[in-house]
C-alpha cells in the first residue's frame, strides 16, 4: 500500500474511458491477490454473525448475496480498497484526492427459477440498470477530460464469459443528460446499445457512477464473484451503512487513514 510508483491511464485507456464511460484494466490483481480476496468473501458469505462485524448482507434466495462495508472484516479486502494500482487511477478520473465511499461484493449464480430459453432470446439480460449520479450533476470537464466525483472499481475474481453475468453498461451514457429512465427503455428495446463486459479473473472495470450499468443474468452453471469499491472527494459522505469505525481507523497506517476515513474533509488536492 505504500508503493509510490506513478500509475496512470494510458492515452488509449483514457480515450476509451472518455468515449464509452468505462475501461477494463486487464490482469491488475495477481493470482494470489485474487485468490485471497475470493476466499475472504466466501468466508464472509458463510459467517453467521456478520452484523456484529459491521458487515451488511442482502440475500436474494440462495443464488445471490450482496455484502457490504467490507474493509474491517479481512485485511485483503482493505488491501483492495487501498490498492496502489487502482487508487491513483480513480484520483485521475475524480480529479483530486479521494476517500473510500463504499465497499461491496456480489456472489451469485443463475437464478434457479430462470427460464433459460427466455434468457437466450436476448443477447444480454440486465437485471437492474441504474446510475448513482448524472452528467452535469457530479461530472465536469477539465482540460478536455471527463471527470466524475463518484467513481468505482469492480474487480472480477472469477472469469466472466458471455453467459457468466458480466456487467452490462450503456456506453456513452455517462455524458448524456437524458433522463435515465428514457435511456434504459431505449437500450432495452435494442440491445445493440448495450455492452456486456467479459473479463478474466484479476481484471478490474473502472467506471463513473454517471454510467448506466447493471448486473446481468447468468445463463451458465458458473458462480460469479465480484468485489467493488466506490470513491468520492473527501468532503463527500460515505454511503449509509459503510461507515468505518474510528477504532479501526486508528489501527491503519497513517498514509491510508485519510483514504479510508475521509478525514481530509474539505482539504481537496486537485490532480488534473
Amino acid at each position: 500500500m505504500g508503493n509510490t510508483e506513478t500509475v496512470s491511464l494510458t492515452p488509449a485507456q483514457r480515450l476509451h474511458f472518455d468515449i464509452y464511460g468505462f475501461v477494463l484494466l486487464e490482469n491488475v490483481l495477481t493470482p494470489d491477490e485474487t485468490s485471497r480476496m475470493k476466499d475472504a468473501l466466501y468466508r464472509m458469505k458463510a459467517d453467521p454473525d456478520l452484523k456484529a462485524k459491521r458487515v451488511y448482507a442482502h440475500r436474494n434466495g440462495e443464488h445471490h448475496v450482496l455484502l457490504g462495508n467490507l474493509v474491517e472484516y479481512d485485511p485483503t479486502l482493505l488491501e483492495y480498497a487501498a490498492h496502489p494500482k487502482l487508487v491513483p487511477l480513480v484520483e485521475e478520473v475524480v480529479g483530486g484526492t479521494v476517500r473510500l465511499e463504499e465497499t461491496e461484493a456480489i456472489i451469485n449464480r443463475r437464478n434457479p427459477d430462470a427460464d433459460l430459453k427466455e434468457l437466450h432470446k436476448r443477447r444480454y439480460n440486465p437485471t437492474g440498470f441504474h446510475r448513482g449520479t448524472q452528467h452535469g450533476w457530479g461530472t465536469y470537464i477539465e482540460q478536455n477530460k471527463f471527470h466524475c466525483i463518484f467513481v468505482k472499481t469492480l474487480a472480477y475474481l472469477t472469469d466472466v464469459g458471455p453467459d457468466d453475468g458480466g456487467t452490462s453498461v450503456v456506453p456513452g451514457s455517462h455524458r448524456l443528460t437524458w433522463p435515465a429512465r428514457e435511456m434504459i427503455e431505449a437500450a432495452m428495446s435494442d440491445d445493440k446499445l448495450i455492452h456486456q463486459v467479459e473479463a478474466t479473473a484479476g481484471s478490474v472495470l473502472l467506471f463513473p457512477e454517471s454510467l448506466i450499468h447493471s448486473t446481468t443474468a447468468i445463463r451458465s452453471d458458473k458462480e460469479r464473484v465480484i468485489l467493488v469499491a466506490g470513491y468520492t472527494p473527501p468532503m463527500v459522505r460515505e454511503w449509509p451503512g459503510n461507515e468505518v469505525s474510528s477504532e479501526f481507523v486508528e489501527t491503519l497506517p497513517e498514509e491510508i487513514r485519510p483514504l479510508i476515513s475521509g478525514s481530509d474533509s474539505w482539504h481537496w488536492k486537485r490532480k488534473y
